[in-house]
């Protein structure tokens, strides 16, 4: 992919208003990470506020981490704002095959066409009803198992399907970009994934899903192999990846990109 690093610019001069619903783990790094990245963050869940809120949002990220039936209205009454407004949003269907309860909350929201879905590969398999390795909202299948479910469900929704992992693969159902970026550190933090999600729906505002969600990995992920070169461990590479969030220009993140546009 060419100038990939456009994606970023252009998320950075709309400095996005991202609504999230996520996990009460995330919140606090998801922030952090979106307003590093330049983005505007929000934790709104209250069934009360949650429709209006996203009226006035330009993206919505949904993650099901610490779930509970409020919650779940919550995020269907904002869905359908979005769906109706035709605003983009990100759904993670975290740990959706550890429980009977999240695999019905899942194939709920699945029916209402998430823009995109981001996941690790036994999320996505299991989420296409496939078997997996997965152990509670641990991945114990690698990306590539995980890829031709990954286009049946863009396919089935219609939508992105961004699968990640040591290397992340975003799909359309036809189209595949695999992004070659990150660092092993990414797993040592918590809530990594959860705050990319935000990111991801970041750069959706006013872009072609495909190609943004695959630029916003790739931003993220280049960020992780700067922040490993100026740590020394979880806690530092926390500090430095804020810091490379907020660092690195569009035209870093062309320069140094490894994005794979490939076919079936």
């Amino acid at each position: 992919m060419q100038d990939i690093g456009s994606y970023l610019d252009h998320m950075r001069s709309a400095s996005p208003l991202v609504h999230n619903i996520t996990n009460f783990v995330a919140m606090n790094s998801m922030a952090n990470v979106l307003l590093s990245a330049g983005a505007s963050p929000a934790m709104v869940h209250s069934l009360e506020e949650v429709e209006d809120f996203a009226a006035i949002s330009n993206a919505l990220t949904v993650n099901i981490g610490t779930l509970e039936p409020a919650w779940v209205d919550a995020m269907t009454k904002a869905i359908a704002r979005f769906n109706a407004d035709g605003k983009p949003w990100v759904f993670d269907p975290v740990g959706v095959g550890a429980t009977p309860y999240r695999k019905e909350v899942s194939a709920r929201i699945l029916e209402l066409k998430p823009t995109v879905i981001r996941a690790n590969a036994s999320e996505i398999l299991s989420l296409a009803g496939l078997s997996n390795a997965g152990k509670g909202v641990d991945s114990g299948d690698d990306v590539t198992s995980a890829v031709d479910a990954a286009k049946v469900l863009a396919l089935q929704t219609g939508g992105i399907v961004a699968v990640t992992g040591s290397i992340d693969v975003v799909t359309d159902g036809t189209t595949q970009i695999s992004i070659p970026h990150g660092s092993v550190m990414m797993s040592k933090i918590t809530t990594m994934g959860c705050a990319l999600n935000g990111v991801i729906g970041a750069f959706c505002v006013g872009q072609t899903p495909l190609e943004s969600t695959a630029a916003a990995l790739t931003y993220y992920g280049i960020a992780g192999e700067l922040a490993k070169q100026n740590s020394h461990g979880p806690g530092s590479f926390w500090v430095a990846f804020l810091d490379a969030l907020a660092s690195l220009s569009g035209d870093e993140v062309s320069q140094r990109s490894k994005a794979i546009l490939n076919g079936n």
